[in-house]
C-alpha cells in the first residue's frame, strides 16, 4: 500500500514549502507531509468503513505545507490517488484476512464493549451475528419536530 502514499508525496514534494531544519528530533516539513501521506493511506486499508472522506482529511492535515498557489493541484493529486488506492482496495479477494495478513475481525462490538471477535463476511464486514447492524447503516436518521 505504500506505493500509493509515496506516489502522492513524489507528485506533491516540489511545492512543499521549506521550513525549520529537522534537528534533535524534529521533523521537517517533507518528513511530516510523508508520514501523514502514508498514516492515510495505512488507515484506508485497515479502516475503509470509518474512513468517510479520506482525501479531505489527509488535505487538511497537509495542507499548510503549502502556498496558497498551489493548494488545489495537491487536493487533486490526493483524490485521484486515494480514489485508485479505494479501488485497488475493492478488488482485492476477500478471504478473511487484511492486505497485510492479519485475519479480519467483525466492525461490531459486544455488550461488553470490546471488539466482536467472529470472521465477517465478505459483503459488508459483519458477521452473522451483526447482520442487523449492516441493515441500518444504510438508513438517515431525521430529528424529530420539537
Amino acid at each position: 500500500m505504500y506505493q500509493f502514499s509515496r506516489a502522492i508525496y513524489r507528485q506533491v514534494a516540489g511545492d512543499i514549502l521549506e521550513g525549520e531544519e529537522g534537528c534533535l528530533g524534529h521533523a521537517t516539513n517533507h518528513e511530516r507531509v510523508l508520514r501523514a501521506c502514508e498514516a492515510a493511506v495505512e488507515r484506508l486499508a485497515y479502516d475503509r468503513h470509518y474512513f468517510a472522506r479520506p482525501a479531505r482529511t489527509l488535505f487538511n492535515d497537509i495542507r499548510v505545507y503549502f502556498p496558497m498557489a498551489s493548494q488545489e493541484r495537491v487536493y487533486m493529486i490526493i483524490r485521484r490517488y486515494l480514489s485508485c488506492a479505494d479501488e485497488f482496495l475493492s478488488r482485492q479477494p476477500k478471504t478473511g484476512y487484511d492486505v497485510n495478513g492479519n485475519p479480519l475481525q467483525c466492525r461490531a462490538t459486544t455488550r461488553k464493549g470490546t471488539a466482536c471477535q467472529r470472521v465477517p463476511l465478505p459483503q459488508n464486514g459483519y458477521c452473522p451475528s451483526h447482520q442487523h447492524l449492516a441493515e441500518t447503516e444504510d438508513f438517515e436518521v431525521h430529528p424529530l419536530a420539537a
